[in-house]
This record gives structure tokens, C-alpha cells and sequence, in this order.
């Protein structure tokens, strides 16, 4: 039986996308290895948000080149950077056979067909950016957790991001199908459901029919099951008060709410074209903490951006003190050919980026311990993932509001939803006792 081999670069519509493709390789008769030198087909899905992407994925296509004159591997790259390079790459990288963007995965055993049949030498897919990726019953890696794309592509052109410009504009997946993809998963014994999104709070923005997010959500909640909500990412812009308002009265979905703030000076979220000032960021949050009591926030964050003074870190600082988030994904800027950030002025030297990130990771490290003794004492409801990766006497599990908790049990209860007592508080982990 013919092997295939599926290599993921980037976020978790990557992982997603990932998936799908696995599944279509199977639905062709492969079997998927991990193993490279024995596979008959490599498919890299690739990512392009950060510069050195392009670096680490031609590494990996130098390494294959000795395995296409070998077995004469069919090589494919998709996602973010096959999308944006095009025909280029297969000018860079002859033994490239498939290049195709992320909404043409569908027509991978067409382009497998006409390779293997020799009609065709390269096969170029990066049109029908417009049309949605097929829906496919796959396969996540977990038996407990299935990610769902509900939107593609993105509206929002902020500054520093190529996004837009590679996943095109957004799209919306139909509610109904999106609830059926969830009845299914969670039938198959899904217990995590994980909605996904450039920018999951536009949903419905291109629908005539009054389909909104607040409305998937609410539907999504009435599917019969025990099981939990997650969704990234939203934006602040777009976080209305129907979503509020759904989130905290169904417990199914979770209570951890990613909240990309990007800097905490309203300058440079103007530069930045964020749609938002300091002050509304801090009255959504505000709104958020008093509809949803015990909420844990998390968000992403670029020290450094073009022009950004000591004072505007400063104002990024003063926010992320005053919302104590649960954790913070921090960044240094870094240029992007392709984005309006990277022309700009007073780009900021490395030196000083370095110097402003590792303060920024103090502040956030002592917000995230802060917010993790608030447990203490406490019963939190977890979903028990399996033995802890590093500790395989104990089981390991998160809250609704993603905290990790180690505790001892019994492996049967992967799977499972238990009642744990929390004794111990550290700043990324709980420690605690079923109860």
C-alpha cells in the first residue's frame, strides 16, 4: 500500500487543514507515516505569517530533494505560503510536483492523478480563493478533541499581517452544517469542540439570513452531549454583547476567552488598524469580567511595532496589569514583506525589542501566578486528557478556563469530565486531588 506523509507548519486551521488532507490521502487508498523515507507522497502545509517561514520550509524541501531522486516521492506544498508563492515555488524547487492554496485542498487527487499518470509535470492551484475548502469527516490526532473551521480568510487588513492576502476574504461555513459537524463529532465521542476562525466573532457577516455568531453558539450548546465549547480567535472589535451574553449563560462553553490586544497604546493601534482604542479594549474587558464572573483572558502581543516611544510600551504595560491576563502570546515585531507595517518609519532596533519583550514577560508571569493562586482551595470541573507528558504517574486535564491540572486517577477516566480539588497553585499549572 501506497504512504503519505502530512507536515504541519503554523496555527490550528493548519493543523485542521492537516487533517483533511489526511483524510483525503486515505480516501485514495494511502496509508499516513510519520516516516518520510518510506513515504510515496510529502505534502508540507505551510505557513507564511512570520519572515524566516520561508526558511525553515526550503530546509525541508532541500532535504527531500535526495528522497524524489530516490523513490521519486511526489512532493506537494499547500496552505498560507504555497497560496502566496504560486507558480514561484515550483521555479525555486523543480522537484516540487503540487503546489495548491488552502481552499483548493479538495482537488488533490485530481493533481495526484495527473502526476502519477504523468499528464501533467506541475500542478499549480491557487485560485477559488473565493470558494469554501470541502468538509471532511477527519481525524485530529485525539480521540476527544475536533476542531472546526467555521470562517476563511480574513476582512480586517491589520498593518503587520499577511493574512488577508493569502487566505483571501471571509467566508462563513453555513450554520447548519457546522451543527451537524458537531452532532457528528460529539456522537463519536468528541468532548472538546474547538471553533475555528481568523476571526471567528465576523461570522455570519456575509450571510443575508441573520445567521450570527452569537446564534452558532447558542445553537451549537443545544446539541445533546457533555462536552466544551472552545473557539479562536476572536477580535475585540467584533466581541458583542450577544456573544457575552451567550457565553455566560451556557456552561458548555468555555469560560477562557482570547482577547488579542497587540499593544496597549492607542497610537499604535491606529498604525496597527486595529479598530479599537486603550480605553474600549478596557471597558470590553470591563464588560466581559462583570457578565462572566471567574472569565481567565488570555491575548496576543507585539513589542516594537514601527514607532512604537517607551511610553506607548508603557500604555501596554498599564493594560496588561490592569486586566491580569490568565497568559499572553508576546511577540517581537518583525518585518513582513507584503504588509503596510513593513514600509513604515521608525522601525524599532532588535536591541531595544529584546530589552521591552523580556520586561513585558515579567509583568505577564507575575499576572499569570496572581491569577493561578485564585484557585487555591478551590473544585474545578476538568476534562481528563491522559497521563501528563511528564509525569506519567499522574493524569493531567484543563478547566474550562485552560488551566492545566495534574492529579492522580485512574487512565480509564481519559475522556472524562471529574471534580478536582485544587491544593497546589503554580504559575502555568494547578496541583489537585479528585473529589
Amino acid at each position: 500500500m501506497k504512504r503519505a506523509s502530512i507536515i504541519t507548519y503554523g496555527c490550528q486551521m493548519n493543523v485542521n487543514e492537516s487533517a483533511k488532507i489526511k483524510k483525503i490521502f486515505q480516501n485514495l487508498g494511502y496509508d499516513i507515516t510519520e516516516e518520510i523515507d518510506n513515504a510515496d507522497a510529502v505534502f508540507l502545509n505551510t505557513c507564511t505569517v512570520r519572515e524566516g517561514a520561508a526558511t525553515q520550509i526550503f530546509g525541508k524541501l532541500g532535504e527531500l530533494k535526495a528522497l524524489k531522486e530516490k523513490r521519486g516521492t511526489i512532493i506537494g506544498v499547500t496552505g498560507c505560503f504555497a497560496q502566496e508563492q504560486g507558480e514561484e515555488l515550483v521555479k525555486k524547487f523543480p522537484i516540487i510536483d503540487i503546489v495548491m492554496g488552502n481552499q483548493n485542498i479538495g482537488r488533490i487527487p485530481q493533481a495526484i492523478e495527473k502526476i502519477e499518470n504523468n499528464e501533467s509535470t506541475h500542478e499549480v492551484y491557487t485560485d477559488n480563493e473565493d470558494e469554501l475548502p470541502p468538509r471532511l469527516d477527519a481525524e485530529f490526532g485525539s480521540d476527544q478533541t475536533a476542531s472546526i473551521s467555521i470562517t476563511y480568510g480574513c476582512n480586517n487588513f491589520c498593518t503587520f499581517c499577511i493574512v488577508p492576502y493569502v487566505r483571501g476574504r471571509e467566508r462563513s461555513v453555513p450554520l447548519e452544517e457546522i451543527v451537524k459537524d458537531v452532532e457528528q463529532y460529539v456522537k463519536k465521542g468528541a468532548k472538546e469542540i474547538v471553533l475555528l476562525g481568523q476571526n471567528v466573532n465576523s461570522y455570519g457577516k456575509d450571510f443575508k439570513n441573520g445567521d450570527n455568531f452569537a446564534k452558532l453558539l447558542d445553537e451549537i450548546c443545544k446539541v445533546k452531549g457533555d462536552y466544551i465549547v472552545r473557539f479562536v480567535s476572536p477580535h475585540p472589535r467584533d466581541f458583542t454583547d450577544d456573544v457575552i451574553d451567550v457565553i455566560a449563560k451556557n456552561d458548555k462553553i468555555s469560560k477562557c476567552l482570547h482577547l488579542p490586544l497587540q499593544s496597549g497604546s492607542s497610537q499604535i493601534l491606529r498604525k496597527m488598524g486595529r479598530g479599537y482604542t486603550k480605553e474600549k479594549y478596557l471597558a470590553l474587558v470591563d464588560k466581559i469580567k462583570s457578565k462572566i464572573p471567574g472569565v481567565a483572558l488570555t491575548a496576543d502581543i507585539i513589542v516594537g511595532f514601527p514607532g512604537e516611544t517607551e511610553e506607548d510600551f508603557l500604555d501596554t504595560i498599564d493594560v496588561v496589569q490592569k486586566v491580569s491576563f490568565d497568559n499572553s502570546y508576546m511577540f517581537m515585531y518583525s518585518i513582513r514583506k507584503g504588509t503596510k507595517a513593513a514600509t513604515m518609519d521608525n522601525q524599532i532596533d532588535e536591541s531595544v525589542k529584546k530589552e521591552r519583550l523580556q520586561r513585558l514577560m515579567e509583568v505577564q508571569n507575575k499576572c499569570s501566578f496572581n491569577e493561578s493562586s485564585k484557585y487555591k482551595d478551590k473544585i474545578v470541573r476538568v476534562l481528563v486528557e491522559g497521563p501528563s507528558k511528564k509525569n506519567k504517574e499522574v493524569l493531567s486535564g484543563r478547566t474550562s478556563t485552560n488551566k492545566i491540572v495534574l492529579f492522580k486517577g485512574d487512565i480509564a477516566l481519559k475522556g472524562q469530565f471529574v471534580n478536582v480539588k485544587i491544593n497546589e497553585c503554580k504559575t502555568w499549572t494547578l496541583y489537585g486531588e479528585i473529589v
